[in-house]
């Protein structure tokens, strides 16, 4: 038993995401300051995100007979590439919008594989270091949150002192020393499980019935489908439109990183916690805080610092969710099916944020800023009900005993 792989795990998956918060924050804002575009700032997260959940449902089945630890360095050294390439051509005068939009859609294209096989290897590494499973999601959920709080503090500085292309070149620069991490750390993971030579699709489907017969996760696949929806609007158009207009970056990384911190906070008790609390009430409410009033802050008229503390509050809620949902999927998932399944569950759950950035982008094109914030929070305020009407959330703590054995 030994929990080096987990730690080789956490390092790579902290490393990963830190430049990926970085370019959450980069990109729109090299394309509204270069630009001025809000509409193409949207474009551009669209071009990002599309590709990257067609991978990720696409790519469970390559990720379960390929194995996690192949597909995951060979997605990062392609995405060192890729995002290296925009402040290159930046730099050479030569990022015009139709190399922007296809460049990021090659990132998507490689990030969302890299992201899914890091977290099929959840189950793996718990194993290896007879760890809780709730407490393993809940460190990774904090790993992912605490690479937002240092990635936007990080992010705006670096755009400040050296500008938001260059900034980039920290982010290929993180995302190939996860690459590294990965290689050198995590050798000890379990080879893919032999499985009998199936037609691509056929393992597709596999994945995709189950998931669906899981009236719980379905339910919640569904629902953060929607919530990931308004969540990307808000990080990739909003918030930055709200910075842009403000005067500053400051501003922007400030309002992330309180997010972030709150977030941190939030993964942390719940690592050592949510095994023991109820789980449909934790979640229900997290949600409640994290949605609504998270909008509302920003048409507020508060002192920046009542919108700094409000909005850790959010962040300390949304601290509670992942772990709940991590242990879920890894507990009622049968262990051959964790690449499809995992793959797929993400995959739907975030289907609609390439269109996250866009909606935004129209609203406040049409609409203006203060109403899109009202419209999304009255939207997000919507699906925070499900849990209390649908049905099928009220298993949430039932745990289906023959998942991790049947296949």
């Amino acid at each position: 038993m030994t929990r080096r792989p987990f730690l080789a795990l956490a390092l790579a998956e902290g490393l990963a995401l830190l430049g990926t918060r970085l370019s959450m924050i980069a990109v729109p804002w090299l394309v509204l300051t270069e630009l001025g575009d809000p509409l193409l700032a949207g474009t551009v997260a669209f071009a990002e995100m599309a590709p990257y959940v067609l991978a990720k449902a696409l790519g469970g089945p390559l990720i379960d007979r390929l194995g996690t630890r192949r597909v995951s360095i060979a997605t990062d050294l392609g995405s060192v590439l890729a995002i290296g390439a925009i402040p290159a051509l930046y730099l050479a005068g030569a990022l015009a919008p139709m190399v922007l939009v296809p460049l990021m859609a090659l990132v998507g294209l490689l990030r969302g594989p890299a992201d899914a096989a890091k977290y099929a290897m959840i189950p793996a590494v718990a194993e290896m270091g007879g760890m809780p499973m709730t407490r393993v999601t809940g460190i990774i959920s904090g790993i992912d949150r605490l690479a937002g709080l240092i990635g936007a503090g990080l992010a705006a500085a670096l755009v400040a002192l050296i500008g938001p292309a260059e900034a980039l070149f920290v982010n290929a620069g993180l995302v190939g020393l996860a690459a590294l991490v990965a290689l050198a750390g995590l050798r000890r993971l379990p080879p893919p499980e032999a499985e009998a030579a199936e037609p691509y699709l056929a393992r597709l489907g596999a994945g995709w019935r189950y998931l669906r017969r899981d009236g719980t996760l379905l339910a919640i696949t569904l629902m953060v489908a929607a919530t990931n929806l308004l969540d990307q609007g808000m990080g990739a158009l909003l918030l930055p439109v709200w910075a842009e207009r403000t005067g500053s970056v400051g501003h922007l990384g400030a309002v992330q990183m309180a997010m972030g911190g709150g977030a941190v906070a939030g993964s942390v008790l719940a690592s050592a916690y949510a095994d023991r609390l109820p789980r449909l009430p934790t979640y229900a409410i997290a949600y409640m805080i994290v949605g609504l009033p998270r909008f509302v802050l920003y048409i507020l008229p508060l002192p920046f610092a009542g919108l700094v503390a409000g909005v850790a509050i959010t962040g300390f809620a949304a601290g509670f969710l992942n772990p709940i949902i991590g242990a879920l999927i890894f507990e009622r998932v049968p262990k051959a099916l964790t690449g499809r399944v995992t793959s797929l569950f993400t995959a739907i759950a975030w289907a609609g944020m390439p269109f996250g950035g866009l909606l935004a982008g129209a609203l406040v094109e049409g609409a203006g800023l203060r109403a899109a914030f009202l419209l999304f929070g009255a939207a997000y305020f919507v699906a925070t009900m499900a849990p209390l009407l649908v049905k099928s959330f009220r298993r949430m703590d039932a745990v289906a005993p023959e998942a991790r054995s049947a296949a």
